[in-house]
């Protein structure tokens, strides 16, 4: 393939997982990007710069390139202002793409999508397109109806009009990208790959207070059901509830408000002695206390894909997870752990009753889980199946196949 451009709008692959604003986007371009090199791809991710003391290019260890676009101003800005500066983005990849043109482009979301497009127009750079999280998942979830949400339902069925090939991470987000009257020919299901070097059953294990330990690791946020799992503790003797992501940092709360949000919980629900809000991990120190966890709980009302749960059966540990998302086809229910519905404490409840206890079930579990990430979830195997879609994605572009002109959409970017 020779030269693979990843353009990752918001989500900087340099930006350590679970630290501020960055989620499970930024860690899986920095991953798929490393693998990419790693078997002899060079490969260049464009990013919007957001700190005015960011060097333009970065060559990092794995061996790839991070490309920071000027894009507006070099802060963090929201939704709209990123929007309003696609152009910028646009022009600077067009440029950049003119001078060095790869084979094709991965576009990662979609104001990247947007991105990719634009700047691809000149060069005919063929576009594969990621959304990882779509506006009609966001709407059904949170009732999204401002204007920038319309827009961005508008774009993405454009987007899935215009790009070769789209990417979706789990069979819930290929559903509605079906929806939105793509072909199905464009659309591959391909995964998030997890680190089976860094998640192993084998290593240090952090240290335990001598209870049933349930681990949690998501981003402070009210839709990751941190509380259903706070209120399901209620009912839960001699087990203990450590949340990992944002809020407090060594130890001490930083003005969350949903850290405080869960805090009054649980003192009002009477466990507030055995809940741990342990703050941000780097991303290497994560094994450790996932090792140390009877049961990894992720309960979400909604996920795009939800990493947590790979990293906890790498590492051979079973997983109570809501089925949302990407849940539905990681965790195989009785398998490798145990489903239940999202917002529903009741059901995590019984889930984790039926599962501390029993140190055979948990074990059969987690083999199995371990297993699976072994056979299906390697990066290996991912990035074998994304170059049979750039494979394509080049081939359908030389023979004309993108051909609707999103520049002359009614959308006003």
């Amino acid at each position: 393939m020779g030269r693979i451009a990843l353009v990752s709008e918001h989500a900087s692959p340099l930006t350590a997982p679970g630290q501020d604003h960055a989620g499970s986007q930024s860690l899986y371009v920095a991953d798929l990007s490393a693998a990419l090199s790693g078997i002899g791809h060079e490969v260049v991710v464009y990013t919007r710069r957001d700190d005015p003391r960011t060097p333009a290019r970065t060559r990092v260890r794995a061996g790839y390139e991070v490309v920071h676009v000027p894009s507006g101003p070099a802060r963090r800005i929201t939704g709209d202002e990123a929007t309003a500066h696609a152009g910028d983005f646009a022009r600077f990849l067009s440029t950049d793409w003119n001078t060095n043109r790869p084979d094709v482009v991965h576009a990662q979301g979609w104001l990247s999508g947007i991105t990719a497009v634009l700047g691809a127009r000149h060069s005919q750079v063929p576009v594969v397109q990621t959304f990882h999280t779509l506006g009609a998942d966001l709407q059904r979830h949170q009732d999204e109806n401002d204007s920038l949400a319309m827009k961005r339902l508008a774009v993405e069925r454009l987007l899935g009009q215009e790009v070769a090939r789209i990417v979706a991470t789990c069979s819930g987000e290929a559903e509605d990208v079906l929806k939105m009257g793509i072909s199905r020919a464009k659309l591959s299901v391909i995964p998030h790959g997890v680190d089976l070097n860094l998640f192993t059953p084998q290593g240090v294990v952090a240290k335990r207070n001598g209870v049933r330990r349930i681990v949690s690791v998501g981003r402070l946020l009210p839709h990751q059901g941190f509380d259903d799992l706070i209120r399901a503790l209620t009912s839960l003797e001699d087990a203990e509830l450590v949340i990992v992501g944002g809020g407090s940092v060594n130890g001490r709360l930083r003005g969350d408000t949903e850290a405080r949000r869960l805090r009054a919980l649980a003192r009002v629900r009477g466990v507030a002695h055995r809940v741990t809000l342990a703050g941000h991990l780097r991303h290497h120190e994560l094994p450790a206390l996932l090792r140390s966890a009877d049961v990894v709980a992720c309960t979400p009302w909604y996920e795009s894909f939800g990493v947590a749960a790979l990293e906890a059966m790498a590492c051979g540990v079973p997983v109570v997870a809501t089925s949302v998302g990407g849940f539905v086809d990681t965790v195989v229910n009785g398998q490798t752990g145990i489903q239940v519905p999202p917002r529903n404490p009741g059901a995590i409840a019984k889930a984790l009753r039926t599962l501390l206890p029993n140190d055979t079930r948990r074990e059969l579990l987690g083999a199995a889980g371990h297993d699976r990430m072994h056979a299906r979830y390697s990066w290996h195997r991912i990035v074998s199946e994304l170059m049979q879609v750039y494979t394509a994605a080049r081939r359908s572009s030389s023979t004309g196949s993108q051909t609707v002109p999103l520049r002359q959409s009614h959308v006003d970017l």
